[in-house]
């Protein structure tokens, strides 16, 4: 290992990691074949750039600690015995009620232009009102943003309709 190169935790960003590791790029797809999409140049210069490692592994349903330990054993680091991983919703909560759906926007088409929708979707949150729905449409499941959103005191849902197909619901937290 060499002594300058980054060291890879779960917080270690997606961009950083390839740059830093190239030859882990084919790692990483070969762990989880929804990272492929790391080859679209619009997804390479936006989520690669912003994501984790271990929102990356929220995303492509893997332990966080495996992924981990697999990259690093690929180039001879230390492997890590404790990780956290991420609680992204999976389970319809008991404050969804889809007539409260207030506002929606769908990333995708931002997303293709190169564009990076979480000043527009942090923005549209600040502004939703008590007990409204937010629901936003993505073509992977937008971790980093969900993480931003829960800091902000949201809860969110995720409904993974297909690997290029997620909804995510966010009201304001009621703590």
């Amino acid at each position: 290992m060499e002594k300058n190169k980054l060291l890879i935790t779960p917080k270690t960003k997606v961009l950083e990691l390839i740059e830093a590791y190239p030859a882990l790029e084919e790692v990483l797809i070969n762990y989880v074949p929804a990272f492929e999409k790391l080859k679209n140049p619009v997804l390479r210069r936006t989520v690669a750039k912003i994501a984790t490692l271990q929102q990356a592994a929220a995303v492509g349903g893997v332990d966080v600690g495996e992924l981990i330990n697999t990259l690093r054993k690929a180039i001879g680091q230390k492997l890590i015995m404790n990780t956290t991983q991420s609680d992204y919703k999976a389970s319809k909560p008991s404050w969804f009620n889809a007539e409260n759906v207030k506002q929606e926007l769908d990333v995708r088409e931002m997303l293709s232009r190169g564009e990076h929708p979480v000043n527009q979707v942090i923005a549209d949150l600040r502004a939703l009102p008590e007990g409204a729905i937010y629901k936003l449409t993505a073509p992977f499941l937008p971790a980093p943003l969900i993480d931003k959103a829960t800091s902000l005191k949201f809860d969110h849902w995720v409904e993974k309709e297909n690997e290029a197909l997620y909804r995510v619901y966010f009201i304001k937290s009621s703590d």
